[in-house]
């Protein structure tokens, strides 16, 4: 390859990459401003799930002995599932919006743009992450009222652990969303997968105290991981190498998850038509 030929390439790289995270970054910010806008949105996300988490907390407080975590109240031991139950919450009603703009015409005109198709999962999902991570992460100003007092290092773990669980959730509430017309479809969907994901991650109950068939299916589960990180997080001394090895089975299923989410835009929208 001749010098006279490597300017030219270069700017076809970077128009490449353009291409992909100036429309993503669009789809983004689009997604922060119809948030910000909706206040009562962040209520409805944050508020029942922390009546419920007090309600377990206290209700049961007497009938189970968590020893996992060190701690007395099973308040500390639902702490990372009632983080999870937030992200939950709020990948559902940031995924909804994709019905929206499929039903108001939006996501008609940004499929007839000439931009790549990567871009718009990427936007979309990562708009849904940053929504539900802000919310999640909301919840870590109530911790030091319970009891539950993080470093740095343990800090840093729960945050990772938020934003990857944001991000698979939300992918996976893309690809379930993406073919659906009806939000009442949706909702039947999601009380059907992604609440049992919820309950079989470790977030009422531990692993080891399930049966065994039930284990497994737990172990399949990668929102077990990210609770196990959270968990492990919360202990006095924290296990950093154990936390970083369930984090890196929830990335794993992130990137599987996401690149669902990609074939089944393009399958849907590249086949011939009748």
């Amino acid at each position: 390859m001749s010098a006279a030929t490597i300017p030219a390439a270069l700017p076809r790289d970077n128009d490449a990459a353009s291409a992909v995270w100036l429309p993503a970054f669009s789809l983004w910010w689009r997604e922060m401003i119809r948030f910000f806008r909706q206040p009562a949105r962040v209520i409805g996300v944050i508020v029942p799930p922390l009546f419920f988490w007090l309600l377990m907390g206290f209700g049961f407080s007497n009938s189970f002995h968590q020893t996992g975590i060190g701690g007395e109240h099973f308040l500390q031991y639902f702490f990372p599932g009632m983080l999870l139950m937030i992200v939950l919450f709020a990948s559902i009603f940031s995924m909804m919006s994709l019905i929206q703009d499929r039903n108001e015409g939006f996501l008609l005109s940004v499929m007839a743009a000439p931009i790549s198709r990567s871009a718009v999962v990427l936007g979309k999902v990562l708009g849904g992450t940053t929504i539900a991570a802000i919310q999640g992460l909301l919840l870590l100003f109530v911790a030091p009222l319970i009891g539950i007092h993080l470093g740095l290092m343990q800090l840093a773990i729960i945050v990772a652990a938020v934003f990857l669980v944001s991000f698979l959730l939300t992918a996976l509430g893309f690809a379930i969303a993406w073919p659906m017309d009806s939000p009442q479809a949706f909702h039947q969907i999601v009380n059907l997968f992604l609440l049992p994901m919820w309950l079989l991650s470790g977030a009422l109950f531990p692993v080891t105290g399930a049966s065994h068939g039930l284990q497994y299916v737990m172990l399949a589960n990668p929102l077990t991981y990210a609770v196990n990180a959270m968990q492990i997080a919360m202990t006095p001394t924290t296990n950093v190498v154990k936390a970083l090895d369930q984090l890196g089975i929830v990335l794993a299923s992130c990137a599987v998850i996401f690149v669902a989410a990609f074939a089944i835009v393009n399958r849907r929208t590249t086949k011939p038509a009748a």
